[in-house]
């Protein structure tokens, strides 16, 4: 019986054969590539693109490449997704940028306060081939990984959604209450305000709201729609605290050791992941699903000014100038002024 762990010994004794420069098995149907992530299908509009380029790929590649693909963490957890990849055990994962910044730097540009709301607003900023792209693309390299999209752009920005009894639709109202908040960047830039961070899990944000051990959260609406978040809280201030994109990586070591075949078919589902995977969720799925949905069951939405969205911006450059340090003021200012539409 094949087991994980059988799965994670073989995998990683395939992965010292090729860092030895010895040939990886071959299947009878052509090559066969193991990838993973952590997102559920029932996070339909977040798993849409991943599994698209799958299934993609799966019909172009008959007797080339199969993408032996495992969602929702059967495999790995999103913790272990990047070391299982730099380790050989697995070919390809699509990841949240969100949840690798801490050792993938550069990516914590799709989530700086301040900035995630122009990327959102522009998402060709961050296809393929333009210029903010490239400069990502490049730095990851220089780590050993090879990015081949980040979905065309981020999703929807993170917001502040709160209950009723503890409203919060301006920046304000934000002092004093107790927020959910998971990423440093999220976290930093709301306690500016005097939010208290906490961090709680999304599979325990409901009872959380239910019982007022927090008064609000930061959440993509993916989230919660998918949490049923709608049914705790009554409003939705807008505020693009902080965001992030899905991409598909993997180590530069296997992609060159690919065929130029194989690799062209991959790439077919690549750049359809590209031109489709943040646009479905953000149009199909967010603008045109759920917030409609979401505010006839009577979600109250405010959008904050444009001066508080300025002084939003100004405080935080501390937080921007923490991301500068760790990844060199150059490319970083470089990244920010192009996801900004300042350079090219």
């Amino acid at each position: 019986m094949t087991t994980r762990r059988n799965f994670l010994s073989t995998g990683a004794a395939l992965g010292g054969l090729s860092m030895l420069g010895l040939p990886r098995p071959a299947f009878a149907a052509g090559e066969t590539l193991t990838g993973v992530s952590y997102l559920p299908p029932s996070y339909a509009d977040l798993a849409y693109g991943s599994q698209g380029l799958v299934d993609r790929v799966n019909e172009a590649g008959q007797g080339v490449v199969a993408l032996d693909y495992h969602d929702s963490a059967r495999l790995l957890s999103a913790d272990e997704q990047l070391p299982a990849l730099r380790a050989g055990t697995i070919d390809f994962m699509f990841h949240t940028t969100s949840y690798v910044t801490r050792s993938l730097p550069m990516l914590g540009v799709l989530g700086l306060p301040g900035v995630v709301g122009a990327l959102y607003e522009n998402p060709d900023r961050l296809r393929r081939g333009a210029p903010l792209f490239e400069l990502i693309a490049g730095e990851l390299a220089k780590q050993g990984i090879t990015c081949l999209s980040l979905g065309g752009g981020i999703m929807e920005p993170e917001y502040v959604w709160s209950i009723e009894s503890a409203p919060i639709t301006s920046l304000a109202e934000i002092k004093g209450k107790k927020i959910r908040l998971v990423s440093f960047e999220a976290s930093a830039a709301l306690e500016h305000f005097g939010a208290a961070p906490v961090r709680v899990p999304s599979s325990e944000l409901y009872i959380a709201l239910e019982r007022g051990t927090v008064d609000a959260a930061v959440a993509n609406i993916s989230t919660i729609n998918g949490r049923s978040i709608q049914e705790q809280v009554h409003y939705a201030y807008r505020l693009p605290v902080t965001g992030f994109a899905i991409g598909v990586f993997l180590t530069t070591r296997r992609w060159e050791s690919l065929s130029d075949e194989v690799r062209q078919v991959f790439m077919q589902g690549v750049d359809w992941f590209d031109q489709e995977s943040a646009r479905a969720a953000n149009q199909d799925w967010f603008r045109d699903k759920y917030w409609p949905t979401f505010q006839e069951g009577g979600l109250q939405v405010v959008d904050p000014s444009a001066e508080e969205l300025t002084e939003f911006d100004t405080i935080n450059a501390d937080v921007r100038q923490i991301w500068l340090e760790e990844v060199g003021e150059e490319v970083g200012q470089q990244a920010i002024a192009l996801a900004m539409g300042e350079g090219a």
